[in-house]
């Protein structure tokens, strides 16, 4: 009988051992096939990483300190006072005009560059010193790390800079293993001897005083499993551990949790990762961490809350230096390295990256371009390397310039403060390259993109297509040529009537074409406009890239038509590179996470208009900041730039617009109000301070518009516009198309008599009259002299709506 039972009780052992296995089995397959289905697959959804035009410096380029100190804090760099503090790349000192900065290394689109200490010196505003200070060689050109704009993250905003395991510090290793899990290489994922060990203790004390989780164990938890505590995910997390060992190499384990593991909490976005965690508590990679530091952030894995930094200094240092004397008992640092790190502070930097952009409707605008090629979730899980042509310094010219002179404006013109909204385009003048974007009054702001998505009636900014679609026919216009500023009446195929009026409410009869445009008569531009045809001024706008559909009325004449800031600029671009068309273009090329190629975007250049109608436009758009509506721009400007633009304003003053380019430089600048009220503001009186404003703290090339083949000069009578000889008083040199010039001479005595038989007028009508003819004689000559500058009234007065 006892052998029967003893029998029956080995059975079922044997039962209970196969079912065991057989369970365990089923079990350890289902967790096998999760676990190598992730890990085979894509490890992690990787934010895209946009980045701005790099930081080159080179002799002579226009430079000003404080320019510079302020783009290497966008790249967060961290200024320090003295020589022994430039210790690690990520560091600059800034001591008058002088520059030391350890630049960090980056991988370009051409390859890898180290990193390296150098020096910059920069006298009356440009470089005048480039030293490399390790191997004391005097370069033309350093090229620096590019500011991060911002990501586009994942839904579950998590993020990571991912790193390879020899890219980290073998100190960090070490000390992560001495911490955490000190015999990883020993043990097969689960250390059954130390959860026995850890329950022992635990039981002895009552409460939790020591964990036993492997580091494989905390990589299954972090990668694969919820925060819950039940016996039941613990049992989950083991065989998931299991199965990874099973799998995988213990550094390919390693890797993955230096790059999984969290290590804490920026709003929202989840810090993930040696990688990030380095850059967001010290602002650098995993390679160049000191001993203190290492210490601080091995110390988080405990509780990367209850020990974060910023939030618990003091609970931090604690936990730091517990880790400190841990690496000095395993002999993983000396004692004399233990006493000066225990000495040292956390090191943690003030601001952390941020996660979200700082310069959001730029970014906007990157992502519309980049979504009419890849997908959403591609942007979101790829880790594509997006490289842009913005410009910091532009941007940060830009915003200075909104946030000074929007107050200043409000105050001066007695307006409610904080009612106006603004938005700014930037962009060179060949290559149409979106430098920088204001897409409102705050532009850290997130929401509307006034840049882009603001459509406001333009104004006087369309007139310029109107005189560009008569100089395009120049057997018919010149500058010169006399058209009609006197009452009109226009009327609708519905029967109703229009009546254009000028800005001052006075006609001013026969007047030379350049003269309409520079001082923005109304019912000259809609009489002109009306000679040449609707359809034939809208093919115009369509060539100079306005895509949108507008409809062909009379009154779009004078700028009812609605566009964004950026559609402008596109307009305007066509004029300043000469007539010829380049889209607006803010990505250069799109890289995957190893530096492979996936998209270049080339500079694209099409020739829509004849160089020389748009040379005689753009003169005259030099007149309009001389002698016309945006006359004041000088008194804004440190020196002269020779610039043309043209000031738009909406009925109502609902609208404030100025757009205009110098000679590397356009920008489009709105002002106005979003709940479409007046803003009491022209074109003068409002975007163009902002617009000036912008300019002078930027670089800037004079404007020097280089004369076409098919241009000729004849000497004219400005009165009558008929040629004339040089020595007669009114007489100046006028630019044609060949050909185009007058045939009929007057003399200088029909000049004379003609003055002498003209109707007498009233004394103070006269002087008047004579002081306004001067006026303009001066400009004119000043102008086709090929001269930036100019005389011209002090005063702003009126413009044409």
């Amino acid at each position: 009988m006892p052998n029967k039972k003893k029998r029956i009780f080995l059975i079922i052992s044997l039962c209970a051992v196969l079912v065991a296995g057989w369970g365990f089995v089923r079990y350890f397959s289902h967790f096998n096939k999760i676990v190598k289905r992730k890990f085979d697959g894509k490890l992690w959804e990787l934010p895209a990483r946009v980045y701005a035009r790099p930081l080159e410096l080179y002799l002579g380029m226009e430079l000003k300190p404080a320019l510079l100190a302020r783009e290497l804090e966008a790249m967060q760099y961290i200024q320090v006072k003295r020589p022994v503090n430039l210790d690690n790349p990520g560091k600059f000192i800034w001591a008058g005009n002088t520059f030391r900065i350890f630049c960090r290394p980056f991988a370009f689109e051409d390859g890898k560059s180290p990193s390296k200490k150098i020096s910059v010196v920069i006298r009356q505003g440009k470089v005048d010193i480039l030293e490399n200070l390790e191997e004391k060689t005097f370069p033309e050109l350093f090229r620096m790390d590019p500011v991060l704009i911002g990501s586009f993250y994942p839904a579950h905003k998590e993020d990571r800079i991912l790193v390879r395991r020899a890219d980290v510090s073998p100190l960090l290793v070490q000390t992560l293993l001495a911490v955490e899990d000190r015999k990883f290489y020993e043990h097969h994922g689960v250390d059954f001897l130390s959860i026995l060990r850890a329950a022992i203790a635990n039981i002895r004390k009552r409460r939790v005083v020591q964990g036993a989780s492997t580091l494989t164990q905390q990589l299954a938890k972090n990668f694969f499993l919820t925060n819950e505590k039940t016996v039941r995910r613990k049992f989950e997390e083991m065989f998931m551990a299991l199965s990874l060992e099973w799998n995988y190499e213990k550094d390919e384990i390693l890797e993955a949790y230096l790059n999984e593991i969290y290590l804490g909490q920026d709003g929202q976005r989840a810090i993930h990762g040696f990688g990030l965690g380095s850059a967001f508590y010290f602002g650098k990679t995993p390679d160049t961490l000191l001993e203190h530091e290492i210490a601080l952030l091995v110390g988080l894995l405990k509780g990367p809350s209850l020990y974060d930094p910023r939030q618990n200094p003091d609970r931090a240092l604690k936990r730091r230096n517990t880790v400190l004397k841990v690496m000095a008992d395993q002999h993983l640092i000396s004692p004399d390295v233990l006493k000066s790190a225990l000495s040292k502070s956390s090191g943690v930097i003030k601001t952390p990256p941020r996660g979200a952009t700082r310069f959001p409707a730029y970014m906007d605008l990157v992502r519309r371009q980049l979504l009419l090629e890849y997908r959403e979730e591609d942007l979101r899980s790829e880790g594509l390397r997006i490289f842009t042509v913005f410009d910091p310094q532009v941007q940060i010219a830009a915003e200075n310039a909104v946030g000074t002179q929007l107050k200043a404006i409000e105050t001066r013109r007695r307006l409610p403060r904080g009612k106006l909204e603004v938005s700014a385009v930037i962009t060179s003048t060949m290559g149409n390259d979106v430098l920088a974007l204001v897409g409102g009054r705050d532009p850290k702001l997130r929401g509307f993109n006034r840049a882009l998505d603001a459509r406001r009636p333009i104004g006087s900014l369309i007139k310029p297509v109107v005189y560009l679609t008569a100089l395009n026919r120049p057997e018919r216009y010149t500058l010169v040529s006399r058209i009609d500023d006197s009452f009109m009446r226009v009327t609708s195929d519905n029967g109703k009537v229009w009546t254009p009026k000028n800005y001052d409410r006075k006609y001013h009869g026969a007047i030379p074409l350049y003269d309409g445009l520079v001082h923005s008569y109304n019912v000259a531009t809609v009489r002109l406009g009306m000679e040449l045809g609707l359809d034939q001024v809208f093919d115009t706008l369509r060539a100079m890239g306005h895509t949108r559909e507008t409809k062909p009325y009379p009154s779009a004449l004078l700028g009812t038509a609605e566009m964004s800031p950026l559609e402008v600029a596109q307009m305007y671009q066509t004029l300043a590179a000469g007539g010829f068309y380049s889209p607006a273009r803010s990505i250069r090329a799109v890289y995957k996470p190893d530096g492979t190629p996936l998209q270049r975007y080339p500079l694209t250049v099409k020739q829509n208009f004849d160089p020389v109608p748009v040379y005689l436009l753009n003169k005259i758009l030099q007149a309009v900041v001389v002698e016309g509506t945006a006359r004041s721009l000088k008194h804004l400007l440190p020196h002269p730039l020779g610039t043309a633009g043209k000031t738009g304003t909406t009925n109502s003053l609902k609208d404030s617009w100025f757009a205009g380019f110098t000679g590397n430089r356009l920008a489009v600048v709105w002002v106005g109000r979003d709940d479409n009220k007046s803003c009491k503001l022209t074109g003068a009186s409002g975007a163009l301070q902002i617009w000036g404003k912008i300019m002078a703290g930027i670089s800037n090339k004079v404007l020097e518009l280089p004369q076409p083949e098919g241009v000729e000069w004849a000497v004219i009578d400005i009165e009558t516009g008929l040629r004339t000889e040089e020595a007669c008083g009114n007489a100046t040199a006028i630019p044609f198309a060949r050909g185009s010039a007058p045939a009929d001479i007057i003399s200088c005595e029909d000049i004379e008599d003609r003055h002498a038989g003209e109707e007498r007028v009233e004394p103070a009508s006269k002087e008047k009259e004579e002081k306004s003819k001067s006026s303009v004689f001066r400009w004119i000559k000043d102008l086709f002299k090929e001269r930036p500058d100019g005389e011209g009234p002090v005063e702003w007065e009126r413009e044409g709506q």
